[in-house]
């Protein structure tokens, strides 16, 4: 049974990267965003904000990756949406494959999707001047802190792309996500915001995650943001994952 869920995963996969090879303006779509985001935070705003000696190109791309992550999950709950409309679902089910094998394969097209769109705004960020002395470690642990966003981000998608009654609801549960780091320490530092608005800055997921990607980049000790980021990631890939199973078997009952 494992062997043939690693098959026809691996088909399904397939499938579902065919579909997006052949519409490459999806990723590029989920790139626009961010990077007009970082061009006019960099040269209009980032004058004017005090991050001390770290440049602010180097101190936002943190929290433009994960604008980048949520503004391509949203596609992945499009497509699903997509599949769940055009009735494959059904037609799936009446063939010896894996069940779970179609979520599993809207999974994996989601990572590699977003990896990609995180590779073209890095490219964008070091011809704006990004630069980090990070060892390999370093990047190797942003790397999984990022996969691992991705991939509870990812689940989460599952669930409205599984019971949203139209395309716009399946992709509109992202907008939130993509304005989270606006109010988190991505941008300018906590400490200038007001007090209610500073809490919930400090005390949300956006905040441990980008101030563990800055400290990694800039070679800084990570503190206990790491395990809070670590700690949110799991929690939100663990709850999501529940849900979007039960979502899933509503689905195909």
């Amino acid at each position: 049974m494992t062997a043939y869920f690693f098959s026809d995963t691996a088909a399904l996969t397939g499938r579902t990267l065919r579909h997006v090879t052949r519409s490459v303006d999806t990723i590029v779509t989920t790139v626009i965003t961010p990077v007009a985001m970082m061009l006019m935070f960099v040269y209009v705003f980032g004058g004017a904000i005090d991050t001390g000696s770290v440049s602010y190109v180097n101190y936002m791309l943190p929290g433009i990756l994960l604008m980048t992550i949520a503004s391509g999950i949203s596609y992945t709950a499009y497509r699903l949406f997509t599949d769940v409309k055009s009735g494959i679902f059904e037609r799936f089910q009446s063939m010896p494959i894996a069940r779970s094998g179609v979520l599993w394969a809207h999974v994996v097209v989601s990572l590699v999707a977003n990896l990609i769109s995180l590779a073209i705004v890095v490219g964008v960020a070091l011809l704006m001047g990004f630069r980090s002395g990070a060892g390999v470690s370093a990047w190797l642990a942003v790397a999984g802190i990022l996969l691992l966003f991705t991939l509870a981000l990812t689940w989460l998608a599952v669930i409205p792309g599984l019971s949203a009654s139209s395309v716009e609801g399946a992709g509109a549960f992202a907008y939130p996500l993509i304005f989270l780091p606006f109010v988190s320490s991505a941008f300018v530092p906590t400490e200038t915001m007001p007090g209610p608005v500073r809490w919930f800055a400090e005390h949300q997921p956006v905040t441990s995650i980008v101030d563990t990607i800055r400290a990694l980049f800039t070679g800084q000790p990570t503190g206990d943001d790491i395990w809070i980021a670590l700690a949110w990631c799991v929690g939100i890939l663990a709850v999501a994952y529940v849900f979007a199973m039960i979502a899933y078997r509503r689905k195909i009952a």
